[in-house]
């Protein structure tokens, strides 16, 4: 087993050979079998070919428009909003097996998301009018969280999600973690083993967010003798990964913040358990921040 500490959990963006490259993480660099990540960044004209094989992937616009055409299909015109803070995302889910390109119809940037798969379910185009919108928690614990691929998707394990946080509200909150796969003696899913990635934008850009990541004896790498117990600054462009444990986030005052949530693992779900000790403060809610949802969602 890997020994994370808060140095190995926290993925700064940095120059790569490939020029189109922001950010990128694979479930090598990251110690764990499933996510793989990346966020490119494509001039109007520019093109990108690549290939799922053995994965699924999701393809979603961040910001900006694109064209692709596949040996499973062609989508026109993938995407539409400026950017993550002006609008509800397009998606595209494509199956192992896909060759693809992609042209930038303008200045596009582009998260990628994949895990290895053996099921070949049908490529999905994932407009704004399919993206589920729920305004979670109260008070100084409310955030808007997009459903992109949401459990219950026609895919076999990727699951991913947009979440706003305005500033000084806190989300994944009460912590929860995922990282027991867990089934009641009826067979209902009570947790999920999942691997995540948060990919973080702060809007204005020059904000932050915390993050704590921290386990307990419940977690597979506490009971090895790997416990995590770690504070993450976060900024505009990071990449936080969490392999067990609870895991929650603070947006600074001023400053809104976003994450894009990437999970694969035992289940294509966010069955997920509460940390005991805080889960207590979700029914002491006494209402809704205002400030969601962040934008407009009628034309989004």
């Amino acid at each position: 087993m890997r020994q994370y500490i808060a140095a190995n959990l926290l993925v700064r963006p940095r120059t790569y050979a490939d020029p189109q490259v922001v950010t990128a993480v694979s479930a090598d660099d990251a110690g764990w079998d499933y996510v793989h990540f990346e966020v490119r960044r494509l001039a109007p004209g520019e093109h990108w070919q690549s290939a799922t094989d053995k994965h699924e992937m999701a393809l979603v616009p961040l910001g900006g428009r694109a064209a692709i055409s596949s040996n499973r299909g062609i989508w026109p015109e993938l995407g539409g909003r400026p950017d993550v803070f002006a609008g509800l995302p397009h998606a595209l889910y494509l199956p192992p097996g896909t060759t693809f390109e992609l042209r930038a119809l303008s200045p596009l940037e582009l998260a990628v998301a994949s895990a290895p798969a053996t099921l070949d379910h049908p490529p999905l185009l994932v407009t704004p009018a399919e993206v589920s919108v729920e305004i979670r928690g109260g008070d100084n614990v409310t955030r808007q969280i997009n459903g992109i691929i949401p459990p219950g998707f026609p895919c076999q394990r990727l699951v991913v999600v947009e979440v706003y946080t305005p500033g000084g509200n806190w989300s994944s909150y009460p912590p929860h973690k995922h990282d027991v796969h867990r089934e009641g003696p009826d067979g209902t899913l009570i947790e999920a083993d999942l691997e995540e990635i948060y990919f973080y934008r702060i809007n204005p850009p020059g904000g932050f967010a915390y993050q704590r990541i921290y386990t307990d004896e419940s977690s597979p790498l506490h009971r090895a003798g790997y416990p995590i117990d770690a504070l993450l600054l976060a900024r505009h462009n990071d990449v936080v990964l969490v392999p067990e444990g609870y895991h929650p986030v603070v947006s600074a005052p001023g400053y809104t913040t976003y994450y894009l949530n990437v999970l694969a693992g035992s289940a294509q779900s966010l069955a997920n358990s509460d940390d005991p000790q805080h889960t207590w403060v979700k029914e002491r809610y006494q209402g809704v921040d205002q400030r969601v949802p962040i934008y407009p969602l009628t034309g989004s």
